[in-house]
């Protein structure tokens, strides 16, 4: 398996490198045949991208995953990013958490409580989503795990310290391109959100030693997935958590 992760791991890294080296088909011996090896090579990747600055965690297909953001994607808003270094320009608006503790890994499970009290605040975000395949849907879900489920960078907005109180089944998203209402949806779309931190925390991060202060964990798109042009501007606004806003640049 050690040669297919190396061998997968590295078409992946020169696709991030070079956007002309982006994939259309993969060969089938790197298929994953299962989670552990697609997260091998996710994590072989992820390596060699410098310190990890968060955790995408959603629940595709009804079974959760996880995958780490490299801090160098990692950007406040306002952020304007470079149209040319990046052809696919994926948005998705998301609500993240971001850490105030560390939860390092132990033998015993955390507690929501334990989870909960290492949490510091809440933000508005935007997940920009870079595949290394030209077309991602042409790929299975295993494969798209591999590379992370397309992450390319992340933004976030204002932080909220009193979080507890907000009910996210009434929380509206509405997510503007250009000015217009593109996409709208109301309540988290995902069930109980500490739900996927404590999965986070106790399971999904534990290969990188688990979560650490000052990491954003951003919980799955409310709106799915829109591809903008080359000169978008993006904005997002959540009720009550306020707005994250993103311009692509030539």
């Amino acid at each position: 398996m050690s040669d297919i992760v190396h061998e997968f791991a590295e078409l992946l890294l020169a696709a991030r490198a070079d956007a002309g080296k982006r994939l259309t088909a993969l060969p089938a011996n790197l298929v994953p045949a299962d989670q552990a090896t697609a997260y091998a090579v996710q994590h072989r990747v992820a390596a060699e991208l410098g310190a990890i600055g968060g955790w995408k965690v959603g629940a595709p297909g009804g079974s959760r995953v996880c995958g780490p953001l490299p801090l160098s994607g990692v950007h406040p808003s306002p952020a304007h990013l470079p149209a040319a270094q990046n052809p696919y320009r994926g948005i998705e608006a998301e609500v993240a958490f971001r850490m105030a503790a560390d939860l390092p890994v132990r033998s015993t499970p955390y507690s929501r409580a334990e989870v909960v009290a290492a949490i510091g605040t809440m933000h508005p975000a935007i997940e920009v989503l870079e595949s290394r395949f030209v077309d991602p849907d042409n790929f299975d879900l295993l494969t798209n795990l591999a590379d992370t489920q397309s992450h390319g960078g992340f933004i976030f907005g204002p932080g909220t310290l009193h979080w507890h109180g907000i009910d996210l089944s009434t929380v509206k998203c509405e997510q503007f391109v250009d000015g217009v209402l593109q996409k709208d949806a109301l309540g988290y779309p995902f069930g109980e959100i500490l739900d996927m931190m404590d999965w986070l925390a106790n399971i999904g991060a534990v290969w990188a030693g688990g979560l650490k202060a000052g990491q954003f964990v951003t919980c799955g798109s409310w709106t799915g997935k829109q591809c903008v042009t080359p000169d978008a501007n993006v904005r997002v606004t959540f009720s009550g958590l306020g707005e994250v806003n993103l311009r692509y640049v030539a």
